[in-house]
C-alpha cells in the first residue's frame, strides 16, 4: 500500500548531526586552532587548516568511529517527531562517501531517534536515487539531479551559496514544510 503523504529526505551531517562542533573539536585539540563563526562562514575546515593536518581528519573520517557520538542538532529530535506525524521520513546521508561511517551512524540514529524506522534510513552515494519530495540537505550539490525540491539547511560553509528555499533551523523547516503541505505543495 502507497503512502499519500509527501516524502521528505533529510541529512545526516550539519542538519540533525553537528558533525561541525565535533570537527572543530578535534582541530583544536590535536592542532591548536580555533576558528571564529566569522572565520568559517562560507569555508570549510579543511581549506583553513595546514594540508596535512586535514589529511588526518580525512583519515579519521574515514575510519568510521567519528561519526558515533555526534551532538544532535537543536531541536532535530522534536522536529523530526512533529514531522513524522504528517510527512513520511527518511534520513539519507551519503555515506559512501566514508563507508565505514554506516554502522556508527545508523547506531546513532537507533540511539537520538529512536522513532525512525530502520527502513526509514538510506545510506547512498548520489542522492539523485532518492525519491521524496523534499531533500533538506546542507549541501547544494545533493539537489543536483535530485527530482523533488532541495531545501537548504543553513550551515556555516554555505552561508555565501545563493538557494531557495532555505531554512536556519529546524523551527523554520518544520514551519516551511507544514506551510507547503496545508498550500497542497509537492
Amino acid at each position: 500500500m502507497q503512502s499519500n503523504r509527501l516524502r521528505v529526505a533529510i541529512d545526516m551531517d550539519e542538519v540533525i548531526a553537528d558533525a561541525l562542533a565535533a570537527q572543530r573539536l578535534w582541530y583544536r585539540d590535536t592542532h591548536g586552532y580555533i576558528w571564529t563563526d566569522d572565520e568559517l562562514r562560507g569555508r570549510k575546515l579543511e581549506n583553513l587548516a595546514d594540508p596535512e593536518h586535514a589529511k588526518g581528519m580525512e583519515k579519521l573520517l574515514h575510519a568510521g568511529d567519528f561519526f558515533a557520538d555526534l551532538d544532535v542538532m537543536p531541536g532535530a529530535q522534536e522536529a523530526l517527531k512533529e514531522l513524522s506525524q504528517n510527512f513520511d521520513i527518511f534520513i539519507t546521508t551519503a555515506a559512501m562517501e566514508y563507508p565505514a561511517s554506516c554502522a556508527p551512524k545508523f547506531h546513532w540514529l537507533k540511539q537520538n531517534f529512536p522513532f525512525i524506522s530502520p527502513l526509514n534510513i538510506v545510506f547512498c552515494g548520489h542522492k539523485s536515487i532518492l525519491a521524496a519530495d523534499y531533500l533538506i540537505d546542507d549541501n547544494v550539490r545533493h539537489f543536483r539531479n535530485f527530482q523533488g525540491q532541495g531545501v537548504l539547511f543553513s550551515a556555516l560553509h554555505n552561508q555565501t551559496v545563493e538557494w531557495s528555499p532555505r531554512v536556519n533551523d529546524w523551527q523554520e523547516a518544520v514551519s516551511y514544510l507544514t506551510a507547503q503541505r496545508l498550500a497542497g505543495n509537492p
